[in-house]
């Protein structure tokens, strides 16, 4: 089975901070400077074209009275720097009055001096892009300015500069804590402490204009994306619900009535904060869209974070009672978004939580959420995906899972339980229809394209009886099939996955006559050593099933060209068919072993034959490159020619995701699928057509659903060629049987065996699967089963479910 994978907490790059008793302090400012502000700054003196000869930064005084500024410092950091050069200032800056701050002289002696500055330093300042502070006494930096793609700024970055440009405060009375909202580039206008006051306006009450204090639903909003997003936030309020090792969850005390604003926030220490669950506090700092996974994170939501916080605690309360789902608040059941908002961070997207799933989750975020004896929907992978214990009306599988049974009805109830907050190692192992009985609770995150419930305790687990199934008997006038994706094995693989994989063919599949086995690796594995021989893998997997007690096998192949069929780097997966050779099955081999050479369909007087057995299906079409190429087969079974192909499609890989920002969602990755069903298709058609009687069987992981084009395709419903079409056998379950594959808790349909007319119909109609008093004598023309063994498991030997067709070849 898959190892599991931790994931630590995404984290941010931001300057250090350090921990003082206990208030997280962070060299930032947080909040509009009531007084001291920073009011333009030039690097480009004495450079070529400069109009001015000195470097310098002006700085002003919103305030209504004077200040001074003995101990006070001005700092410079270069662009990227993590170490500034300081200059002391000193004096007093009358209220409504400038000081300006003379820095480095360029070589250009024949530019304009500066007027008479207030204070003197040496720092060469940059003519493009750099970060000023300006520090206090206490060592609070009361206010910031980052321009040219420097960082961190407050809000965003105010634009580059040149050698005859400087960055100005458009407004002096006006400090949004967003730098490139409230800076402008222009020609430098330095002026100092002799230049006329300009008071500020005071307000009703005397006072300069400051920032009131915002909530955590203020912060949040209505919609995907914080209305504040990138500006500075004060005496922001809550209690800690959760502590992790990069930041805390706070959660308002006072909750306002509207369900479309969160109550809760995460906010972004780096490290450890000293604040614990229970104590409340005030924060200060920057509200941050931060979307999880960096470049990779392309499809991912954001998550609405207070980054470069000053954590200050003001005493404790108690942590608010979990939301819990199904219960206090129900998710939409079938529906992520209803709507088409190509991206629902778009101002015009509409924020619907009683409607699509996607809102309802996004409007409580950071919240305390919880489910009651919630429902395993997946086993334990990296979380454990369940939906509640009451209120889901979603169509079921037999095993108690969600079926994912058309684009628009995926599990849109199902969270992820994660175990960021517990112990590494901690999550229980759970299986499909298992419980976790009680609440389990935590912060509500996102991350990986799915929302996650990051639980605060150890969940238990109670068994819910699910067994591996086992395949009906077959009857010896039958010939069976089988389909078996065993991921990636190879010879370095444990030897108990191949025992586990053998006892799966002997006892649940009972040993079928050929098997269609996708991801067999070469001899080395995943190893990149030009190995492309894959016999040692299947002599192994032979070997594995006698000691089971099975029959034995005869594996035939093609091995691939080196790194040319996608898979591991190195694996060189591929396609192999197996048969029992104690059965009356005969292997017609009539095969080059070229990796690019095509089989071709001949017709001869006793119907069509192969010109490659095994061969593989258009190896040359670029439908297959760097993918694993459709393998195919003659056989003789009691003198009847039986034509078997294993396939293994394309991956979903490069899909947006159900729960992106992208919506509806852009399945990038079926168009190389519907390729390669045509090429396949191709095939089938060629086949019937020198034999309209041929008993062709399409057996393996087609990487799509059963409502799928790529489906259709392969059955013939789109092409409308006149061909006869396959009949796709999961198709022909009950609804609540068709899943082979379960996937962050959409069971679903990956897996396919098709068989062509000849096998599927009595008196030609489709008689399959078999049911009592239907057909010639009672005789079915086929059996049909999805034998689940791996996929709601989380002790597994393969991510997918094998698959068995029993098939009458004497109707």
């Amino acid at each position: 089975m898959p190892s599991r994978r931790r994931r630590a907490l995404a984290a941010l790059t931001l300057a250090p901070f350090a921990l003082a008793g206990t208030a997280v302090v962070a060299p930032s400012a947080t909040a509009a400077s009531p007084d001291i502000v920073i009011a333009e700054a030039y690097g480009g003196g004495g450079n070529s074209g400069a109009t001015l000869r000195s470097d310098f930064v002006e700085l002003a005084n919103r305030s209504l009275e004077g200040v001074d500024l003995t101990r006070w410092t001005l700092r410079y950091y270069s662009k990227s720097g993590t170490t500034p050069q300081t200059t002391a200032l000193s004096g007093e800056v009358k209220a409504g009055g400038r000081y300006l701050v003379q820095q480095a002289d360029g070589a250009n002696t024949s530019a304009t001096p500066l007027p008479k500055p207030d204070a003197d330093g040496t720092v060469s300042m940059s003519s493009s892009g750099a970060r000023v502070e300006v520090v206090n006494p206490d060592g609070q930096v009361v206010d910031r300015l980052a321009w040219g793609g420097a960082s961190p700024a407050e809000g965003v970055a105010a634009d580059s500069t040149s050698n005859s440009t400087s960055v100005a405060r458009t407004d002096i009375c006006a400090d949004t804590d967003n730098n490139a909202v409230d800076f402008t580039v222009g020609a430098p206008t330095p002026q100092n402490s002799s230049t006329p006051t300009v008071v500020c306006e005071p307000d009703d009450e005397g006072e300069p204009p400051v920032d009131e204090p915002e909530t955590i639903q203020q912060i949040q909003g209505t919609h995907h994306i914080s209305p504040l997003d990138g500006t500075a936030v004060n005496e922001v309020e809550g209690v800690v619900t959760a502590v992790s090792s990069s930041g805390l969850w706070i959660q308002s005390t006072s909750p306002d009535d509207d369900d479309a604003t969160s109550e809760g926030l995460f906010v972004y220490t780096r490290s450890r904060p000293s604040a614990e669950v229970g104590d409340t506090v005030s924060v200060d700092g920057y509200v941050d869209e931060y979307r999880p996974g960096g470049s990779g994170g392309w499809d991912n939501l954001t998550t609405t974070e207070i980054v470069s916080p000053t954590v200050t605690v003001t005493g404790t309360a108690e942590v608010p009672a979990p939301v819990v789902l199904g219960e206090d608040r129900t998710a939409p059941q079938q529906v992520i978004d209803a709507e088409d908002p190509k991206n629902v961070e778009y101002d015009d997207a509409a924020f619907r939580p009683d409607r699509d799933a996607i809102d309802f989750y996004e409007s409580m975020e950071g919240m305390q959420v919880g489910v009651r004896d919630a429902q395993v929907v997946g086993p334990t992978g990296y979380e454990i995906p369940v939906v509640p214990g009451s209120g889901v009306e979603a169509t079921r599988t037999e095993a108690g899972g969600v079926l994912y049974s058309g684009y628009d009805r995926p599990n849109a109830m199902r969270v992820l339980v994660d175990d960021v907050l517990l112990p590494a190692g901690s999550l229980p192992d759970a299986d499909v229809r298992d419980t976790l009985p009680g609440i389990v609770a935590g912060p509500l995150d996102y991350s990986f394209a799915n929302f996650k419930l990051l639980a605060t305790e150890v969940p238990t687990v109670q068994d819910g009886g699910l067994e591996r199934e086992v395949a009906p008997e077959q009857h010896d006038r039958e010939l069976s099939v089988a389909a078996f994706n065993v991921e990636n094995l190879a010879p370095n693989n444990p030897q108990a996955k191949f025992d586990r994989l053998a006892a799966q063919v002997v006892t649940n599949l009972r040993s079928p006559d050929i098997i269609a086995m996708e991801e067999v690796q070469d001899a080395s594995g995943s190893t990149d050593d030009g190995t492309v021989d894959s016999k040692a893998t299947t002599d192994k997997l032979i070997a594995a099933i006698e000691a089971a007690g099975g029959p034995t096998y005869e594996a035939h192949w093609v091995n691939p060209q080196d790194k040319a069929d996608g898979g591991q780097p190195g694996g060189n997966i591929r396609n192999v068919l197996l048969h029992r050779t104690d059965r009356d099955i005969e292997f017609v081999e009539r095969s080059s072993g070229a990796a690019d050479s095509a089989a071709e369909v001949v017709a001869d007087k006793k119907g069509a034959h192969l010109t490659e057995s095994p061969g593989r299906i258009a190896p040359s079409s670029p439908a297959f490159e760097d993918s694993r190429k459709p393998l195919v087969g003659e056989y003789r079974y009691r003198g009847e020619r039986v034509f078997v192909a294993a396939v293994h499609f394309s991956s979903k890989g490069g899909d947006d995701p159900l729960f992106g920002r992208w919506q509806q969602p852009v399945r990038f990755s079926e168009d190389a699928r519907h390729e390669q069903a045509r090429e396949v298709r191709a095939f089938a058609d060629d086949l019937l057509a020198a034999d309209p009687e041929a008993k062709f069987v399409v057996a393996g992981d087609v990487n799509d659903f059963e409502f799928s084009e790529t489906t259709d395709i392969l059955t013939d419903i789109l092409e409308g060629s006149g061909s006869q079409a396959m009949t796709d056998l999961p198709r022909t379950l009950p609804e609540h049987e068709q899943w082979t594959y379960v996937y962050d808790g959409n069971s679903q349909v990956l897996d396919h065996i098709l068989v062509s007319p000849s096998l599927a119909t009595l008196d030609g109609t489709v008689n399959g699967p078999w049911r009592p008093g239907k057909g010639k004598g009672n005789r079915p023309a086929f059996t049909y089963d999805i034998v689940h063994t791996n996929s709601p498991f989380a002790d597994q030997d393969s991510d997918h479910d094998p698959q068995v067709v029993h098939l009458d070849l004497k109707k």
